[in-house]
């Protein structure tokens, strides 16, 4: 017989260095020419303007019941950012004013609900940055249904490993698998860096947009 809950030791942490590389990355740059690890764009941010970066813990959780999740609040270490599957529920809100409590307290770096959550005027009261599929007045409960942590999981259609990189911001949320996450990052700043200079081109009217992106060029093959 299966047990009724999973939980599997913390994974490591990612590397610093790493992070701090890929905290100057917007996911947008890196959504230029990489199509793995982003979740569904329902996954939107509670608070505007941030950008957060941190390892994965994950957790699975059965619809009407969050037994695990006050557990896992426990758990949770300075950089951590818990990603909650809800296993296909989209009516029951398992993350409030209390787990937002709990997880702030623990140092976590935010929140990734695949599902609605409530009690988003607490949120960002606590000004803990948490992304989720928006607001609902139903909540959880303590049923003790069972659960899965640092397991794999899909956060809106993406499969996110326990100690998986994460990058957080407006746009939304990519997970990175840790051998690919540096080179990643890299090349990400460097493509915002260039990005600048055209930017700056394009508004003195240096230069066309159509010319600079080669699209203008296609369209005249075309004609």
């Amino acid at each position: 017989m299966l047990p009724k809950y999973v939980v599997n030791p913390m994974p490591a942490q990612c590397s610093a260095e790493v992070l701090e590389i890929l905290s100057g990355v917007e996911t947008a740059t890196i959504g230029h020419w990489r199509h793995m690890g982003f979740c569904n764009r329902r996954i939107q941010p509670l608070l505007r303007g941030r950008r957060v970066v941190g390892t994965a813990v994950t957790l699975a959780i059965p619809g009407p019941d969050s037994t695990l999740l006050h557990h896992a609040s426990g758990l949770l270490r300075p950089g951590d950012i818990l990603l909650v599957d809800r296993l296909g529920d989209d009516r029951h809100a398992c993350w409030g004013g209390g787990v937002t409590a709990a997880v702030k307290a623990s140092g976590a770096a935010a929140g990734v609900v695949d599902g609605p959550v409530t009690d988003q005027a607490e949120i960002e009261e606590s000004d803990l940055p948490m992304w989720a599929a928006g607001v609902a007045p139903i909540t959880t409960r303590i049923y003790d249904l069972g659960g899965r942590m640092n397991v794999p999981v899909s956060i809106g259609g993406a499969v996110v490993q326990p100690g998986d990189y994460v990058l957080a911001d407006e746009s939304g949320v990519l997970v990175l698998p840790p051998a690919e996450a540096e080179a990643e990052a890299r090349r990400a700043l460097e493509v915002q860096a260039r990005g600048k200079v055209n930017e700056a081109e394009l508004r003195k009217g240096v230069v066309k947009l159509g010319d600079r992106s080669g699209a203008s060029a296609k369209v005249a093959a075309g004609l």
